[in-house]
């Protein structure tokens, strides 16, 4: 045995505090590098797609783009404010404002039509994405004019505000899904190995592996910016693969431990484990990094995002099972060696090693696969197409403000400035670029776009123009009285873009145009995803193919992966669709129904789910193919591997769903679904599609299941290095 990972491993066992002190510095380095060149995060061009993405890059490109406000509202607790007290309080909020250097400019204040509540809206300088870290200034002078005014309540709201109310809820149910997290991982490994040190070995490992990945992608943002979801799924990817890996591992070096009883030496026992399981999560771990660098065919700052938060943590992982699990087993393993010899020396016998692999109960639940594979195969493949069912109504749509948990204040007062300012509810932007010669043909047809929205309904009165320095850009803004995700502002969106544009400024030679604002960005982002879903899926399936044939030269293998993947990954968004797009889940669960999906889920959920379902596929694969590499037939070879790696496919899946559900407690909607459709998808992959239907379709295929290789007994002439999983003692 000399593969590569065997040498690590062998190197690791022979320095074991070599290796835990390295793999230390390694972590605090990644951490204290990490923390000098800080996130890059995402601006906001980096945001802009489709055509309203284009719209905006215009507008910015004239210096006309739309700037973050915040409103501040002015009113009393109970009825009508003394209108005088109310417009000083606003005067002296207007001339704080306009001392503050975050501040561009501050409209004059405005009435409600019943004349309870007066607005003072302010904008603020520089990048829309930056907003969020200026607001803190802005809302300290409305808290310190609120002191003055005792009369009076003051409250304010905003994008900059939302955002960062966001944030903050963000951070406070991450803390929450920890707490959730930990103590039950934490139980369901002491359940796995019935000792306190070994199951805190997976999670030790785990929590170093995301706290390096952490700072690794600060230093990664500097070449893919991050989006503010990095940290998210770097903690709910790294404690999920983290441990799995760690437990493969851990498990195949007990099992090894059993069954050499006493005869091998704990070095010896590292090195067969490095051989097995160790090459397994190497293998599943390229599978979740090629798997998902694939979301960077999405073109989608986002996705990329995701991406690469997964992929950092996913190699960190790798490497801590290749470098200081081996040394910690090393430590462990002596350490019982020398309680043995104790003992011995005591003249009291050894204990009885804990009996790894299958046992009667996976006895019994494959028990219909070894007997009926036909109807164990057929009866489940009904059941998740029957749960894929309701996808026929899938309706994804771009989660926006007004989706936000109204547990945020600045939500509670944005719906407050809503009802009272029902004309200040959305804004289109209408953006032209000609020449410069043409500027006073593209005002005209602005004007004339601004004279049939006054006559259409869906829109207000007060549209104004803007135009650039150079006269090269103009920019007209369309208010709408309607929310931003309702049918009726999609309407005016449709209005704008299908009948009064190309009848207006589309008459204009070589003028370009496009409509931004929220309302597009809501229509233009999954229309973008839609139509970069054909090119992520096809590659997701070539790649998890490839990597199934590779691994096992199997090709009827990467067929079943495939498929089998497919089938899994339909039925739990079957499910997401049955649960978020109803109401009949919203108390259970905690959520307010949109009646659709978030636009980022499902791309989301095929992406990671292939490459988590590599996890198991790569485990009991590599179990059975090892048996049939030691000559045991194909029927039998299926049962032995599945019964011996259950109870480590079950831990591992507990553990991951662990995770998954822990951010079902969160308040973002989208969130909420990731973390419901993750954890349905690991569940239906471990207890259904390994457990029942690839077990019943690997016996029906029989000796076919290796086509076109077929697996050369140990003792053959063939050697063991072309066998990229399976290494026979």
């Amino acid at each position: 045995m000399n593969s590569f990972t065997v040498r690590m491993a062998r190197r690791s066992a022979r320095h074991p505090w070599r290796a835990v002190v390295g793999w230390l510095v390694f972590v605090g380095l990644c951490l204290v590098v990490g923390g000098a060149v800080g996130t890059d995060n995402a601006k906001t061009a980096d945001y802009r797609v489709g055509e309203a993405g284009r719209a905006e890059a215009m507008a910015a490109e004239g210096h006309l783009e739309r700037r973050s406000t915040e409103q501040v509202l002015i009113s009393t607790r109970s009825g009508a404010p003394d209108r005088q007290a109310a417009e000083a309080a606003a005067r002296d909020l207007t001339a704080r404002m306009r001392k503050l250097p975050e501040v561009a400019d501050v409209a004059a204040p405005l009435w409600s039509g019943d004349g309870r509540i007066l607005m003072v809206e302010v904008a603020l300088k520089g990048e829309e994405r930056d907003a969020k870290d200026k607001v803190d200034a802005v809302a300290a002078q409305t808290s310190a004019v609120g002191k003055t005014s005792p009369g009076l309540l003051l409250e304010e709201t905003g994008s900059p505000s939302i955002s960062k109310g966001v944030d903050q809820q963000r951070g406070d149910d991450l803390a929450l899904s920890e707490k959730i997290t930990l103590p039950v991982t934490l139980v369901t490994l002491l359940v796995a190995f019935g000792s306190v040190v070994m199951a805190a070995v997976p999670l030790l490992l785990a929590l170093t592996s995301i706290a390096a990945a952490i700072g690794l992608s600060m230093v990664v943002s500097h070449v893919s910016p991050d989006a503010g979801v990095g940290t998210n799924v770097i903690l709910m990817i790294g404690l999920a693969v983290g441990v799995d890996y760690t437990l493969f591992h851990l498990k195949r070096e007990r099992e090894e431990r059993a069954r050499s009883g006493g005869r091998l030496s704990t070095e010896a026992l590292v090195e067969l484990a490095a051989a097995t399981s160790g090459r397994a999560v190497v293998v599943s771990g390229l599978a979740v990094v090629i798997s998902t660098a694939t979301l960077y065919l999405a073109s989608d700052v986002i996705f990329s995002s995701l991406a690469t938060g997964t992929i950092v943590v996913t190699l960190v992982a790798v490497a801590s099972s290749l470098t200081v699990l081996p040394a910690l087993l090393t430590v462990l393993g002596k350490r019982a060696e020398r309680r043995v010899r104790r003992r011995a020396e005591h003249g009291k016998p050894a204990p009885r090693p804990r009996r790894e692999g299958g046992g009667r109960i996976w006895t019994v639940l494959l028990r219909p696969a070894a007997r009926h594979p036909l109807a164990t195969l057929c009866v489940p493949v009904l059941a998740l197409i029957a749960l894929a069912l309701p996808l026929a109504g899938l309706n994804v749509t771009e989660m926006s403000r007004d989706t936000h948990s109204r547990e945020i204040p600045a939500m509670r007062v944005y719906d407050r400035l809503n009802e009272a300012f029902p004309e200040q509810r959305v804004t289109h932007d209408v953006v032209v670029r000609a020449d410069a010669s043409r500027s006073g043909e593209v005002t005209g047809a602005l004007r004339e776009l601004a004279r049939l929205t006054d006559a259409d309904p869906l829109f207000t009165d007060g549209p104004r123009i803007e135009t650039s320095a150079d006269h090269r850009i103009g920019v007209l803004r369309l208010k709408v009285p309607h929310l931003g995700n309702s049918a009726r502002a999609r309407d005016s969106l449709g209005h704008l873009r299908d009948a009064y544009l190309p009848a207006t400024v589309g008459r204009v030679r070589g003028a370009e145009y496009g409509v931004s604002g929220d309302v597009a960005r809501y229509a233009d982002y999954p229309a973008h995803q839609n139509s970069r879903i054909p090119l992520v899926l096809g590659a997701l399936l070539l790649v998890t193919f490839a990597m199934t044939v590779y691994a096992f030269r199997s090709v009827v293998l990467g067929l079943i992966g495939v498929v089998l993947n497919l089938l899994s990954a339909a039925a739990a968004l079957g499910l997401l669709v049955l649960v978020f797009q109803g109401t009949w889940a919203e108390g259970l669960l905690g959520f307010d129904s949109t009646g659709s999906i978030g636009s980022r889920v499902p791309l989301f959920l095929f992406v990671i789910l292939f490459g988590l379902s590599m996890d198991y596929q790569v485990f009991v694969v590599s179990r059975i193919r090892e048996a049939v590499l030691a000559g045991v037939p194909t029927r039998q070879a299926v049962l032995d591997g599945l019964r011996t790696s259950a109870s480590v496919v079950t831990s591992a899946a507990v553990v991951m769903t662990t995770v998954f559900v822990s951010f079902v407690l969160l308040h973002i909607i989208e969130m909420k679904q990731i973390g419901f459709v993750l954890a349905v998808a690991v569940l239906l992959d471990a207890f259904v599609v390994r457990v029942m239907i690839l077990p019943a379709a690997l016996l029906l295929l029989g000796e076919a299941t290796w086509w076109p290789s077929r697996p050369v007994p140990a003792g053959s002439d063939r050697t063991v290095r072309d066998e990229p999983l399976a290494e026979v003692r």
